[in-house]
């Protein structure tokens, strides 16, 4: 009797753990109805979030409008909400408005969000009132698999301030089905005298885009335009003036800063290699799509990306676009670091050096990042809702849309095979890609952006400045030196010797190579 009733009570043991383990399977692979191919096992998975239960919590999360970066924000709190039972609230708040909308609460003393997402050149600014991040969360696999340049986005005086959920740079995108295009190439040289090639300098980007538009060079009926450019004020068009002023006016041989001089913290928004860009940005204006004067980042996104445009440069998302499955330009475009210039301003010597191999600079622009705010009463609801926002199935996801604005950011993004062996891409495409972001990780002439107090003064004087030149309002050298007197009362306003120390470690990572 005992030998049988060990018997039943054996078979009912392995019929529950049989029935168990099925349970288990069943229960990873209903995560796919989030739309991941699968979950991935860790800390941040979607398994372990599910374990979690924050019922009867509220977390509030503050973020860019939609779509970008807004909208997987609001996916994932969705996600998040469902899986813990948490009450999210997610605001959404258009760029020019953002910074504000997070400082104000912080200098006035309101527990107003849980969890931002923002600029990462705003921690200057931010990094008093944010929470370190814990080292649990740090000791993941997606946080160990953050590159050197990622990593450094979240640290602020050694401490991990921000959570990394992105990873940005320029470059140039293009068609290559074009430039490749025999017909296209007779035409070019016919107008200009010259062979069409992807462009070395922002000079020659002009003119391509110039030959390229107004006229129906795809042959589906609708005009097409030479270039999309994020030109708006207030939705970061101080990025895209950047990386055309950047090799005009950061010479590979001298160091010791891009925006000011570090030793006398004087402006050098000004001098002519800036405004060479300026001149050029505003010459670009004749070949941008209607409306194209007031594209934002989303625009620029939908017009290379949905086939408008003949080139563009700026972060990943648009490239990103046109790579999706249903894209009808999907492996028609490439990519190559940002155009450069064979003229250069060399402020040690007040003259302009002749390259015969255009002077690049590299513009690692930091991009997008999030935090947990110090002042959050919800600190460990509000680090796993980062957790599982960025982990390795969602990452993943996110990757393959272009305007959700997650670009790649760990080692693992930066692998061909991943690109081309898991999401699709032509083997070619996938290979330029990765050789196009590690050749700006890289690079030694390097322009990151203005990391300091006061950081959204200085950007929101500059993008005036520029959009004044751009509407014909004022000169490129007038508009500059106009910015550069704001700027020089913003750090008197501010300090000079507390700008200086936040710019150094900014200069320190530019003159490293």
């Amino acid at each position: 009797m005992r030998s049988e009733n060990l018997l039943r009570s054996a078979k009912v043991l392995a019929a529950s753990s049989a029935l168990g383990l099925a349970a288990g399977v069943a229960s990873a692979e209903d995560y796919t109805r989030f739309g991941i191919e699968k979950d991935v096992p860790g800390m941040c998975s979607y398994e372990s979030i599910d374990a979690k239960d924050y019922s009867g919590r509220e977390l509030t999360v503050i973020t860019h409008a939609i779509p970008v970066i807004g909208e997987p924000t609001k996916l994932h709190a969705e996600q998040f909400s469902e899986l813990t039972g948490a009450d999210v609230e997610v605001v959404h708040v258009p760029f020019g408005d953002l910074f504000q909308r997070i400082m104000i609460p912080f200098q006035t003393g309101q527990d107003a969000y849980d969890v931002l997402f923002y600029a990462s050149l705003w921690l200057g600014d931010y990094n008093p009132y944010l929470a370190n991040v814990p080292e649990e969360y740090q000791s993941t696999a997606g946080m160990q698999g953050l590159t050197d340049t990622t990593r450094d986005v979240g640290m602020w005086g050694g401490e991990m301030k921000q959570y990394i959920m992105d990873g940005d740079r320029h470059y140039l995108k293009y068609r290559e089905d074009i430039f490749s295009d025999p017909d296209m190439q007779a035409r070019f040289e016919e107008e200009t005298g010259r062979e069409l090639t992807v462009p070395e300098t922002w000079e020659e980007y002009n003119e391509v885009a110039r030959v390229f538009t107004g006229w129906d060079w795809d042959g589906d009926g609708d005009p097409n335009y030479g270039s999309a450019e994020v030109v708006k004020r207030d939705d970061l068009m101080f990025s895209a003036f950047i990386s055309r002023a950047a090799p005009y006016a950061k010479h590979p041989d001298v160091g010791g800063g891009f925006f000011f001089d570090l030793e006398t913290m004087e402006p050098l928004i000004n001098n002519p290699g800036w405004v060479r860009g300026l001149e050029l940005f505003v010459e670009a204006q004749e070949s941008f799509p209607p409306g194209g004067t007031n594209f934002g980042l989303g625009d620029e996104i939908f017009s290379f990306g949905g086939g408008e445009t003949l080139m563009s440069y700026s972060w990943d998302d648009a490239l990103i676009q046109a790579q999706q499955a249903d894209s009808p330009i999907r492996n028609d475009v490439r990519t190559q670091m940002l155009p450069g210039a064979r003229e250069v301003w060399n402020r040690e010597t007040g003259e302009w050096d002749t390259f015969e191999e255009p002077n690049r600079a590299a513009y690692i622009t930091w991009g997008w990042t999030s935090a947990v705010a110090q002042s959050s009463r919800n600190k460990d609801m509000a680090f796993d809702y980062l957790c599982f926002f960025s982990n390795e199935a969602n990452t993943r996801h996110d990757l393959q849309i272009g305007r959700f604005g997650v670009n790649p950011y760990r080692t693992s993004h930066f692998d061909a095979d991943f690109w081309a062996d898991d999401l699709g891409w032509d083997r070619d495409m996938a290979e330029q890609y990765v050789e196009t972001l590690e050749r700006i990780d890289a690079y030694d002439n390097r322009v990151f952006d203005l990391r300091v107090p006061g950081v959204g003064q200085f950007m929101t004087s500059l993008a005036a400045g520029v959009a004044e030149a751009v509407a014909g309002q004022a000169t490129p050298q007038e508009a500059l030196d106009g910015v550069a007197e704001e700027w020089s009362r913003t750090v008197e306003r501010i300090g000079k010797d507390r700008v200086r120390e936040a710019y150094a470690n900014v200069v320190e990572i530019e003159d490293a190579r």
